[in-house]
């Protein structure tokens, strides 16, 4: 064995150990790794990351100068460099772990690709199960000369989980500050103003109910009402059998609400006190590159913090095999979780460790 061997191998033995014992635990601050993520990824332990965050490099791109992903001949080539990625990521997963891949899509030969979802579906064959397509709107683009298409100013967001059944998903960590119910004249009043006058009357009056559903309808409805005044819900609407229509469908084989209503005669529409969760759309302008020295990409920090906040505990592990100057790990930080960077470009990480550290 050659001098130059036994080196190889101890830095690889290094290497996996620093690994290992960042992920034991310990300080917020990101650790960041150079070198090819294939080879990498390898190295980690399997089952070891709640989450990955990630966007890498588009294929056919020019900014992209350093080797690696992004400069394949062929689009198809490059894919599959990818997938080989995203298997080994599978790996280090652990089973309730997510995946949310940032992808942009290119034009060859004045055909749109398809390539965020070539992929996404690639993976959904490797045992993947997409839970969200998101919509990134970028609000604005950059130059475009073209006068046979429209501007393009948005890109996809998936959200992948290896067991869709028992996947970690914080929902109210995100949801929006609600309007809170309150008591006017002695009676409960809820967010938008509803007070369940008119659903007595509407019961009181109708002809379409009998006198048992009538009965059963009233107490439904008080007990909702008492709900409300104890601030397990902020709002609801009632739907009653001859007054207001169902809300997607009046087929019972294909709408439990119209089910519920033949059966009952009502159902009610219930809202959270937490507030109400993110759409899959979300409006985000690209970062700002023009007073940046470096040229790179431009992921967003508010990309991230949905897919953090919600798929990765305070105690776990986020990871970006493609992280360039850091976005990834600089939100991680900031929202006090562990982090792991791993990217071909050492310049990229000098980047994103000064950057990390500007961070308290």
């Amino acid at each position: 064995m050659s001098n130059n061997t036994i080196l190889e191998l101890s830095g690889l033995q290094k290497k996996i150990g620093d690994i290992t014992e960042y992920l034991r635990g310990g300080e917020v601050a990101p650790f960041f790794i150079n070198g090819d993520s294939l080879n990498i990824l390898q190295l980690f332990p399997n089952a070891s990351v709640d989450c990955c965050v990630t966007s890498p490099p588009y294929w056919g791109h020019r900014e992209y100068e350093s080797e690696g992903i992004g400069n394949e001949l062929k689009y198809d080539i490059y894919i599959d460099n990818l997938l080989k990625i995203l298997d080994q990521l599978y790996n280090v997963l652990k089973p309730t772990g997510s995946l949310w891949l940032n992808l942009g899509d290119t034009y060859q030969n004045k055909g749109l690709i398809g390539i965020p979802w070539r992929v996404a579906l690639a993976l959904t064959q490797r045992g993947w199960t997409i839970r969200n397509s998101v919509i990134w709107n970028k609000i604005k683009s950059g130059m475009d000369n073209s006068n046979d298409r429209l501007r393009n100013i948005h890109e996809y967001v998936f959200h992948l989980v290896k067991n869709p059944k028992d996947y970690y998903y914080d929902v109210d960590s995100v949801k929006s500050d609600p309007r809170k119910s309150r008591v006017v004249n002695g009676a409960i009043v809820s967010a938008t103003g509803v007070t369940g006058i008119r659903y007595r009357r509407q019961i009181e009056l109708s002809t379409a109910l009998s006198d048992e559903e009538k009965i059963d309808a009233m107490k439904a409805l008080n007990e909702v009402l008492n709900e409300v005044r104890l601030g397990s819900l902020s709002d609801f609407r009632m739907v009653i059998r001859g007054q207001q229509r169902t809300t997607h469908s009046n087929s019972t084989k294909v709408s439990g609400r119209a089910k519920e209503l033949v059966q009952r005669g009502y159902y009610f529409l219930k809202y959270d006190p937490k507030g109400s969760k993110p759409s899959d759309v979300w409006e985000i302008l690209p970062e700002d590159r023009q007073m940046r020295a470096t040229h790179y990409a431009p992921f967003p920090e508010d990309l991230c913090v949905i897919p953090i906040l919600t798929t990765c505990p305070i105690d776990g592990v986020v990871l970006d095999p493609f992280c360039g100057t850091g976005t990834t790990n600089f939100v991680s930080k900031s929202l006090l979780r562990r982090s792991i960077g791993i990217d071909v470009s050492d310049e990229y990480l000098n980047f994103a460790r000064a950057r990390v550290d500007t961070l308290l």
